[in-house]
């Protein structure tokens, strides 16, 4: 990292004074560790989002789980998350975003050992949304902590690493999940796959009190106390039915929530409307122009299509193929190397292709699903880890491709004054799809399979998912044609006007090496542009 990867603003940074100057060479090791904290922290969010996968039969043998139990044991642990995640952002504008983070880093590390403890369905179900709890503290503070501060080449590269660690963690926890559970460790199956978050939980607040520079926004106002409390409703009457839907038949009841979801939403809008200039807790500017809406509906089917996908395939692999849990971790590691060399291909090219990477990469999922998915119906139960490798490496590939260009494009240009209501509502998308799809798993695949562990069945079901899957990537590819057409020439000078609803912004040349053209917005350089600070103030000279 270069020295100024730690020198936040001086409006959002409240302790200057306890890390080094830009200029001293000790600022690379303390941006490295700031950095490594931040990723460490989504690390363990994304990673229990999915560890359960694989330990699903195992849990449910020894707690005597039924199916929609099992449903809710990942449900129950995004809708919190997409609950609180705004709320958080917010509240860490407000207070400072080490402070939250860490504080849900305690929560985060109390519910794991509580779910490690856990003697029946109830009781890890209630620990699982804990755990939600304090991801929804975490979460929100590691993208607005990037954003604010890492700058022009060095937040490009940082937005590549955090892409590199969802794809990681999105197959690491069912990797983790397996291993752990066949090892069975102390004779306690699955329960470490939850206790193993208490040292690293430790060390993240050990770690981050001493290295992450406190940040707030400066003009933050109280929050939006009536606005929370409508989006958590909203939220929770249109995924609770929807969750429990099928498996009470859909009966009227069901489709009354979801109509008073529905309203309870719009009331929350009306509400976000006339609180615009008195601190909303949603910032409806954000909303103007694609970009950010266009890249946040693009995370939303993201995490649908990963909630339904990961938790099917993982059942598809061990009733459907009859794996053990370890030989189904062996196929997750086969599509972790794919998405690190996607991910890898992704932070290497530091924002150069703009939406033409993750819309490549999207192209590439659906034809390795379309391949995979040949290979289910000809080969049925004979199918063996060697023959689908390379389509699920190619899977991994194009996914790996996505999720670091999207978070960077999609908050390019967001404000740092806005940057934690910003992050708080990309990652709102993410966990809210996670539900979605995990509940729509009910729909799709449930209902084929009934519960059973038969092999047909599931193989049938499964490949119903793909057919879904494959859906909802080509409406992801179309949702990116809001994000950024052009990006940065690396000869030397930019590519063709941006245009910024401020004004008839002119763009001028770029100097080598930075993220986007300097088009200027009343007298300032748009975020991004690495030469001029908002406000007008120049960088130091390096």
């Amino acid at each position: 990292m270069s020295s100024s990867a730690l020198g936040n603003e001086p409006e959002h940074t409240t302790q200057p004074s306890n890390h080094p100057a830009p200029s001293h060479p000790k600022m690379a090791l303390a941006a490295r560790i700031a950095l490594l904290v931040f990723l460490t922290a989504e690390l363990m969010d994304i990673l229990d989002q999915s560890v359960v996968l694989t330990a699903l039969p195992a849990i449910q043998e020894s707690t005597g789980a039924g199916p929609a139990a099992l449903q809710w044991l990942t449900t129950g642990y995004s809708l919190p998350v997409a609950i609180g995640l705004i709320t958080a952002g917010r509240l860490g504008d407000l207070y400072g975003r080490r402070r939250l983070l860490l504080a849900g880093t305690v929560v985060f590390t109390t519910a794991s050992l509580m779910c490690g403890l856990a003697a029946g369905p109830g009781t890890l179900i209630g620990a699982r949304a804990l755990q939600g709890v304090g991801v929804a503290l975490m979460i929100p503070q590691v993208l607005a902590g990037l954003h604010v501060t890492f700058d022009g080449q060095n937040r490009s590269s940082a937005f590549g690493l955090y892409g590199a660690v969802l794809s990681i963690a999105n197959v690491l926890g069912p990797v983790t999940g397996g291993l752990l559970t066949e090892a069975d460790l102390f004779g306690l199956s699955w329960r470490p796959i939850f206790l193993i978050n208490v040292p690293v939980g430790l060390a993240v607040i050990v770690l981050g009190r001493r290295f992450i520079p406190e940040s707030t926004a400066k003009k933050a106002n109280r929050p939006d106390f009536t606005g929370m409390a409508l989006s958590a409703l909203a939220l929770v009457l249109i995924v609770f039915p929807l969750g429990e839907g099928h498996l009470h038949h859909w009966p009227l009841w069901v489709f009354a929530l979801l109509a008073a979801g529905l309203l309870t939403l719009a009331v929350f809008l009306r509400h976000q409307q006339r609180k615009q200039d008195n601190a909303p807790l949603l910032p409806l500017s954000l909303f103007q122009g694609g970009q950010f809406p266009g890249g946040a509906a693009a995370q939303l089917v993201h995490g649908l299509l990963c909630g339904l996908f990961f938790m099917t395939w993982a059942l598809y692999l061990q009733h459907g193929l009859g794996m053990r849990p370890f030989h189904a971790a062996i196929a997750f590691v086969l599509l972790t190397i794919g998405e690190l060399a996607g991910a890898t291909i992704a932070a290497q090219s530091a924002g150069r292709f703009a939406r033409r990477l993750p819309q490549t990469g999207v192209l590439i999922t659906i034809a390795a699903m379309a391949g995979y998915g040949r290979q289910i119906a000809a080969d049925q139960a004979d199918l063996t880890l060697l023959g689908m490798t390379a389509p699920v490496v190619l899977i991994g590939f194009g996914l790996g491709m996505v999720s670091g260009p999207l978070a960077d494009m999609t908050l390019a240009e967001v404000p740092h004054v806005n940057a934690g209501a910003a992050s708080g509502l990309f990652n709102t998308a993410m966990h809210l799809g996670i539900a979605l799809g995990t509940t729509l798993t009910a729909l799709v695949f449930f209902a084929t399979t009934g519960g059973s562990s038969d092999a047909a069945l599931n193989r049938e079901a499964f490949l119903t998912v793909l057919w879904w899957v494959a859906g909802l990537l080509a409406l992801m590819w179309a949702l990116m044609f809001c994000l950024p057409r052009h990006a940065n020439n690396q000869a030397g000078w930019a590519t063709p006007r941006l245009r910024h609803p401020c004004s008839a912004a002119v763009a001028r040349p770029a100097r080598r090496g930075r993220s986007w053209a300097g088009a200027t917005c009343r007298g300032r350089l748009l975020p991004g542009s690495g030469r001029i600070r908002p406000g007008g103030v120049p960088r130091r000279p390096r």
